[in-house]
């Protein structure tokens, strides 16, 4: 029996040491794996195409480079398609391959349950598009974000909606998701502690939803000559394309929902003029150059979230090296936050919470180039 007693304490060390082993990659293959999580699929999918296509490009040169520290990253892809409950799973099946960090969410609906996995998993994740506060303002050691935050861009939008529109009467429409409400509610909160402009209408649609007439027919009845709307491309051109077709001019603005060609495809001429806050124009820095003609040499035009999602690749690939390849997330996230990188956008540093120190913004306006196409344009 003692002999039987001690077999199975070794048995249990060597399944204890395999798994530790497999955990830590050094057991199943000589790669490193990092995921990438979004909406691959659904109404949102063009979002997921810009995290993928960013990533993609930065792990294909970073490997024909030689990888990091002679191992090749590799990609292992989760589709949460906007949706919370199958964010978690992704997240989930993330673990299971072992990955040592991810590039995603997109949805901050879904990055906050998701990243509450990884960080209980002791994985690094950086977000290159959720924008809501509380990703990272419940200071998760491993958890980040490469862009900007949604109050910043509340404040931003509502002060341009002052200073620069002067509406006489404003409507504050979301979509009752995080990130919509969120961004709708920062702006809406400006407009009102700020410049005392408090909105005639505030409402909330579904997302999914097609038909707006009846709020539209509400907010010509209001006299609205600003739209504000918080929430994504889809049902912002749907608003948008109905509120033309019945007549109501009002201007039209929303967040970064917008940036993606497919706003314009789905709006029509109903897009031109719609106004967007987004980030300073990242194609146009010296440092993204010869990666951004790169997506171009591909016929990739780099919109949206693609070189935040290429930047956020750069921030996991130099904490790795910066580590000697720790797999744990909060000892690279101590790392990010203790070290300046370089990136395609220039030196970056990150603070305590995982927000970059400095964002910079800018406003958008669509406008048509030729034929039926439209393309966004930075104001300034």
């Amino acid at each position: 029996m003692k002999r039987m007693h001690w077999l199975l304490i070794a048995a249990a060390v060597i399944v204890v040491a395999v798994v530790v082993l497999t955990r830590t990659g050094e057991v199943d293959d000589n790669t490193i794996k990092i995921g990438i999580a979004g909406p691959i699929t659904g109404a949102y999918a063009k979002f997921g195409e810009q995290l993928v296509r960013g990533t993609t490009v930065f792990v294909e040169r970073i490997n024909a480079a030689g990888g990091i520290q002679g191992r090749k990253l590799e990609i292992v892809q989760g589709d949460d398609a906007c949706e919370a409950k199958q964010a978690r799973a992704v997240a989930n099946r993330m673990v299971d391959a072992g990955v040592y960090a991810v590039i995603g969410h997109f949805c901050s609906s879904s990055t906050i349950p998701a990243s509450e996995v990884y960080s209980e998993n002791d994985i690094l994740m950086i977000t290159p598009a959720s924008t809501n506060p509380r990703v990272t303002d419940r200071g998760l050691p491993g958890i980040f974000r490469a862009c900007f935050r949604d109050d910043q861009q509340g404040n931003f939008a509502g002060d341009y909606i002052a200073n620069e529109l002067k509406p006489k009467a404003v409507a504050i429409i979301h979509d009752k998701d995080t990130y919509g409400q969120g961004l709708a509610d920062a702006t809406r909160a400006r407009l009102i502690e700020k410049h005392g402009i408090r909105d005639v209408l505030y409402e909330g649609i579904t997302r999914g939803d097609k038909d707006f007439n009846s709020l539209i027919t509400k907010m010509k009845g209001l006299g609205v000559d600003v739209i504000y709307f918080g929430g994504l491309h889809t049902e912002a051109a749907l608003i948008v394309r109905q509120a033309r077709e019945q007549g109501l001019d009002a201007t039209f603005m929303s967040g970064d929902g917008l940036v993606t060609a497919e706003f314009a495809q789905l709006a029509g001429t109903a897009a031109d003029g719609v106004l967007m806050t987004f980030a300073a124009d990242p194609t146009r820095l010296p440092e993204a150059k010869a990666v951004v003609e790169e997506f171009r040499s591909r016929g990739w035009e780099p919109e949206g979230w693609v070189l935040y999602s290429y930047l956020a690749a750069q921030v996991v690939a130099a904490a790795l090296e910066g580590t000697e390849l720790s797999h744990s997330g909060s000892e690279l996230g101590q790392y990010i936050k203790t070290h300046t990188i370089d990136t395609i956008m220039g030196p970056q540093e990150w603070d305590e919470k995982g927000d970059p120190k400095a964002a910079s913004l800018a406003v958008y306006r669509w406008e048509p180039t030729g034929g039926d196409s439209y393309t966004y344009v930075q104001l300034q």
